[in-house]
């Protein structure tokens, strides 16, 4: 899609097929963090007419927050949103899988939101929802300088939004194995503290762990991190 002077130029098949495979190229799962800061960079880099990019967050607790915008200008917008509970930001994040606004000065649906985006040289925004899960919820925005820039925009969304939303079920995928792996190696650290100390096989020491998370109530990861503290503060007590 291009745009001059207000007319719209469709974007053909070539190029739509175009930006998706250079989308997809693009996102190299990682880290989240940094998987959300490659998704907002592209929408940017690929998308037409996308001139800023961020991402919402909508946390279990009904708390919304901007994650790898590509401007600081985006915080204040999105923080808007939310306060106003109104705009494509708010709306792609808490209700409505996909929202766009080709021209947000006339846009009766965000009558407080509209006229503030537009001070600040936003005409155009789209919001689309990523990812949905028990504990949280994220959306795409999308923003843009230009009255109309959206109007021929749900295709290619939708398959930008595709892509992005597998690379960050990647992600999460990946910090969850990483999270694993370090809750084992501090568990196994902590198991080898009390084998040494109480002259415990690997079974009982492990078995005394447990015993106290569950008189304590606590998770054994932070049992395991109480005890490797404990012993690190004694040898630095030592020197």
């Amino acid at each position: 899609m291009r745009f001059e002077v207000g007319i719209v130029v469709r974007m053909d098949d070539n190029r739509l097929l175009d930006a998706a495979r250079r989308m997809a190229e693009g996102l190299n799962p990682g880290d989240l963090d940094r998987t959300l800061a490659q998704i907002t960079s592209a929408a940017v880099e690929v998308l037409p007419n996308v001139q800023y990019s961020s991402i919402t967050v909508r946390h279990a607790d009904g708390k919304l927050v901007t994650s790898a915008p590509t401007d600081d200008l985006l915080l204040r917008l999105d923080s808007v949103q939310y306060e106003l509970q109104e705009g494509p930001c708010y709306e792609a994040a808490v209700e409505t899988a996909h929202v766009i606004s080709s021209n947000l000065g006339a846009d009766e649906r965000f009558p407080k939101y509209g006229p503030m985006a537009v001070e600040h040289g936003i005409r155009a925004q789209v919001g689309v929802r990523l990812f949905d899960t028990d504990t949280s919820q994220g959306a795409l925005n999308l923003y843009s300088t230009r009255v109309g820039a959206f109007d021929d925009f749900d295709t290619v969304s939708s398959l930008f939004a595709h892509q992005a939303g597998l690379a960050i079920a990647y992600a999460r995928h990946v910090d969850n194995l990483e999270e694993a792996v370090r809750t084992r190696t501090t568990i196994g650290k902590a198991v080898g503290i009390v084998m040494e100390r109480y002259q415990l096989d690997d079974e009982r020491a492990f078995a005394f762990l447990a015993r106290l998370s569950q008189q304590r109530n606590v998770k054994l990861r932070l049992v395991a991190e109480e005890i490797i503290a404990d012993v690190l503060q004694r040898q630095t007590g030592d020197v």
